[in-house]
This record gives C-alpha cells, sequence and structure tokens, in this order.
C-alpha cells in the first residue's frame, strides 16, 4: 500500500534544510541537501508511522503574508 504525505521543506540560517510532516508528530529531520533530505524524510516517516497514526488533516496550501512592524 502507497500512502502520501505533505512535507513542509524550509532552508535555515546555517544552509540546512528541514523537513517536517505535519500529520505526524514528532516527524522531522535535517540535511544539507535536498536529495538527502528525502531520503531521511522517507525513513522518519516509517519510523513515525510504526508508533502511531497519522492525524486527519488535508494540506491546503502556503501563505506570505507581510506584516509592518
Amino acid at each position: 500500500m502507497t500512502r502520501e504525505f505533505s512535507v513542509v521543506i524550509e532552508k535555515d540560517a546555517d544552509g540546512y534544510f528541514v523537513a517536517s510532516v505535519p500529520v505526524l508528530r514528532g516527524c522531522h529531520t535535517q540535511a544539507k541537501s535536498l536529495d538527502v533530505l528525502m531520503k531521511r524524510i522517507r525513513e522518519a516517516i516509517e519510523l513515525c508511522l510504526e508508533v502511531e497514526e497519522p492525524l486527519v488533516s488535508e494540506f491546503v496550501g502556503v501563505q506570505r503574508v507581510a506584516i509592518t512592524a
């Protein structure tokens, strides 16, 4: 059975890519390259699924919001 998950990817101040899966609590990893990141997040998802079921949630999208301070 194939399951699909939305993965949020950000780049931190040190240049690392950080991936997280919102429907799996604590499911995240980081790497210097996107290729390595995607391998690691697949492994992290598999490990998370061994201990919990995903939350029921539907990914809608990402929106940038500008705030003048």
